[in-house]
């Protein structure tokens, strides 16, 4: 009888102490899942092959060191960015789905494309920031910016620059361009940088008015030649391109990428995405490959980010109003 009381006991001893540990852990909030358990999608709303696609996988393979889970990129384009910076505004907000931002959510709502803006998203950091170059085939008849504009202005409307598409970066870069020097240029829309250089390099358009990076490729080999790039310095890569300052056109346009999630993530999930990709951003293989892209990398943790995404959006505003591109 002794023996079956005895046992009892220890029994319930036993189990007090596993609901006392339980209520313990419970109440320390170590109890929750640990984050992430599966594999995460990365929304990039610009074709494959361009500037963005291209930072885009290489941080996101540097970020896997640090989650420790595989990061899939999906291209996600259309509408000018609009689809696939809808689609991050709209994912499950469980940390599953992130997304790259880009200049393009801080000039398509002004102009009525989409109905959300920068402060649909939790921002998580910003990733970097590039100059407009004006790039042409490689045997167009003017080598600088000032012979391409006293070209254009003899020969007005019929020099096509290729951009990514209406509302784009790129378009307002080519329409401030043309505002700032008098020409009369045809806007051709594209899908994303890499198809309006591709289209470039094939003699289909005159010029494109991307980034360095995004024709570095058409660049290299001999096929595009690039005229000069909207900064305040040269680009280490290609030293011997000069800016449009050089050239005597105080001409500066820059476009730029960001890390964001949907709105709600938990904190907890949210605090270790941004700690991967802070991370990630100093990983030496990442760096050694944005030099090599020529992209000009431009941190901004999370706070800072959110201060210059609403400092950009007022300055986006502006020059679309300037530039006529916006009544």
């Amino acid at each position: 009888m002794k023996k079956i009381v005895l046992s009892a006991l220890i029994c319930l001893l036993v189990v007090s102490a596993m609901v006392f540990a339980g209520g313990n852990k419970q109440a320390g909030g170590s109890a929750a899942p640990t984050w992430p358990t599966r594999n995460i999608t990365m929304i990039c709303p610009w074709a494959a092959g361009g500037g963005t696609d291209a930072i885009l996988r290489a941080l996101s393979q540097a970020a896997e060191k640090q989650l420790g889970v595989t990061i899939t990129v999906e291209n996600r384009t259309g509408g000018a960015g609009a689809i696939g910076h809808a689609a991050i505004k709209n994912a499950r907000p469980d940390g599953y789905t992130i997304g790259m931002i880009t200049f393009e959510i801080n000039s398509l709502p002004q102009q009525g494309l989409i109905d959300f803006t920068y402060a649909d998203y939790e921002p998580v950091i910003r990733v970097n920031a590039d100059a407009a170059a004006l790039t042409v085939k490689a045997d167009a008849p003017y080598n600088s910016v000032k012979e391409f504009v006293e070209y254009a202005k003899r020969n007005p409307g019929t020099i096509s620059i290729g951009n990514s598409a209406p509302g784009s970066v790129w378009h307002i870069g080519a329409g401030l361009l043309a505002n700032e020097t008098g020409i009369d240029v045809k806007h051709i829309a594209f899908e994303g940088a890499a198809p309006a250089v591709t289209a470039l390099a094939g003699g289909h358009i005159q010029a494109v008015s991307v980034s360095l990076a995004e024709v570095k490729s058409q660049l290299d080999a001999g096929n595009v030649k690039c005229l000069g790039i909207m900064d305040t310095k040269r680009s280490e890569l290609y030293p011997n391109i000069p800016t449009f300052i050089d050239q005597g056109y105080n001409i500066t346009y820059y476009t730029w990428r960001g890390i964001a999630l949907p709105k709600g993530v938990d904190p907890a999930i949210r605090d270790t995405i941004i700690k991967a990709f802070t991370a990630a951003i100093d990983d030496p293989q990442f760096v050694t490959t944005a030099r090599n892209m020529n992209l000009a990398l431009a941190f901004l943790p999370p706070a800072q980010f959110a201060t210059f995404l609403k400092e950009n959006y007022d300055a986006v505003t502006k020059t679309l109003i300037e530039t006529k591109l916006l009544d």
